[in-house]
């Protein structure tokens, strides 16, 4: 098929030639909106650009979706289309683009594309529009041709696919990606080059946090920060519903961090997975634990953005006590419902990995301290822990000072603890709600997908004196502290297999 001018990913990034200007001059000035998934009928356009559209929490549109029925009647009868036929197409496709640019709203087509004349049309005055090409030879196009039975276009339509062929050239700056890659492998290449590629911040001033990301849904505001895709902010008309963090302040006590891949501890940092001992750094040197995962103090990439909600993702690469690769991502929304997170993790690597993950937000209702407030959750067993935080043993809150299935005030009590057997309704949907003593307002948090555990914390042995009992962590988690040791709700994630773990808060009454 020639040879290819884009922007390679089939392995290491090009060196720029002497003379050639320098990439990071090339990198877009506002972020991309709108990938278009080009190639051939059977380079896997669709399957790929779904699934990146998945990843990246965006919308997917077909673009034959768009094809009049006539066409699809001839592309069917094994007649190739000509170019005539494709311009009301071709316009159905760019006004699409159009409307998710002003709106805007990050989506993902499926996009044959094969000309540059129509790429043009799609692509070249239009900011924040980028082209992924996938290229695979006729040999590995036509066995997948022949192979598939559930589509309109005919295997004889090859020959014609490839005569009208023109592939991008190097003005285009397309994304050009081996088609025979596994889908997942195709995906992960180009989330990593949308990051790459991501606006370049200018002239900013040091934060301990990082970049700041701001998002507003009527009265709602939220902020995500660049260090561990931690949610640092979110308010209703101003008023705070975390105890969380200034810009000019460091995370301190997990706020609004992100747990990968492991919440909580693991014992001595040790653990045997697949018949292999494996040593973790021990982040909790007192309590000789290993603590919250691996992801919290590296930067996280902005992958998209609107004014509602963004994705924000990054790599854990193989390292000692982790010898796995995992490609994470968060998406954070704000609606009519509240805020709602997602947080996705896919094993790109070729061996299984053990995983656990979770988050660990601070919530306040308003309230001086937490021993007013109004605590419901809808667990019925518990864990006992130890003097360094690790599990001893599950029973029944019934009959404890932990039982707070009927809303009761948090009191005086120390709270440290992980529930289970949680209460859900027909959604599957569990809801730990906290409540002004007024009962006029209050926040509920949405355990949904994938949350097994929470941990509800009430901040008592914060290094920080001045911040204990003043919120209540209340974190989603898929499995419990020790899951490493003890294999309890362990999730093993095989080579191409992701793990989806979803919550939110809802704030409620009158504030």
């Amino acid at each position: 098929m020639g040879h290819h001018t884009g922007g390679a990913m089939r392995g290491e990034p090009d060196a720029t030639p002497p003379g050639r200007e320098d990439p990071a001059a090339l990198r877009p000035t506002e972020p991309v909106t709108v990938l278009i998934v080009t190639g051939v009928a059977g380079s896997g356009k669709s399957t790929v650009a779904a699934l990146l559209a998945d990843r990246l929490g965006w919308a997917y549109q077909d673009a034959d979706d768009f094809h009049t029925a006539a066409n699809r009647a001839r592309m069917a009868a094994g007649h190739p289309l000509t170019d005539e036929d494709r311009n009301p197409w071709l316009a159905e496709v760019a006004a699409w683009i159009d409307r998710r640019i002003a709106a805007p709203d990050p989506a993902v087509v499926a996009c044959s594309a094969l000309k540059r004349s129509y790429r043009d049309r799609l692509a070249a005055s239009r900011p924040g529009v980028r082209l992924v090409y996938l290229h695979g030879s006729p040999e590995l196009i036509r066995s997948r041709l022949l192979a598939r039975h559930d589509h309109f276009f005919p295997a004889l339509l090859l020959d014609s696919q490839f005569a009208d062929l023109q592939e991008p050239g190097p003005d285009e700056h397309a994304w050009v990606v081996d088609a025979g890659r596994p889908p997942g492998a195709v995906v992960s290449a180009v989330i990593a080059r949308l990051a790459a590629e991501a606006p370049a911040p200018t002239g900013k001033q040091y934060i301990p946090s990082g970049e700041q990301w701001l998002l507003r849904h009527g009265a709602q505001t939220a902020v995500v920060v660049e260090l561990g895709g931690a949610l640092r902010l979110y308010e209703l008309d101003g008023r705070p519903l975390l105890d969380g963090f200034a810009p000019d302040e460091p995370i301190t006590g997990g706020r609004g961090q992100l747990l990968v891949p492991w919440p909580n501890r693991v014992a001595d940092g040790r653990y045997r997975f697949h018949g292999e001992e494996r040593q973790l750094p021990l982040t909790e040197p007192e309590n000789n634990n290993a603590i919250h995962g691996l992801l919290r103090w590296v930067p996280w990439r902005l992958l998209a953005r609107r004014e509602d909600a963004l994705t924000v993702g990054t790599t854990l690469f193989p390292q000692p006590g982790y010898p796995h690769r995992l490609d994470v991502t968060a998406v954070y929304r704000l609606g009519e419902d509240g805020l709602e997170t997602t947080v996705t993790a896919t094993n790109t690597g070729d061996t299984a990995a053990p995983y656990g993950v979770g988050q660990h937000p601070y919530l306040t209702v308003g309230t001086d301290r937490v021993d007013t407030a109004v605590l419901t959750v809808p667990a019925r067993s518990c864990l006992r822990t130890d003097e360094r935080g690790l599990p001893a043993g599950q029973e029944p809150v019934a009959g404890t000072a932990h039982d707070f299935r009927t809303a009761r005030p948090i009191g005086g009590r120390r709270l440290d603890t992980a529930y289970t057997d949680l209460d859900r309704d027909d959604a599957g949907c569990s809801v730990v709600r906290l409540a002004h003593p007024s009962g006029r307002h209050g926040l509920d948090v949405r355990l949904a997908e994938g949350v097994r555990y929470v941990q509800i914390y009430t901040g008592d042995t914060l290094g920080e004196p001045g911040r204990r009992r003043r919120g209540v962590a209340v974190e989603p988690m898929s499995c419990p502290a020790d899951a490493f040791r003890s294999g309890t709700a362990l999730t093993v994630l095989e080579p191409g297999a992701r793990h989806v773990l979803r919550w939110g808060l809802a704030p409620w009454g009158t504030w």
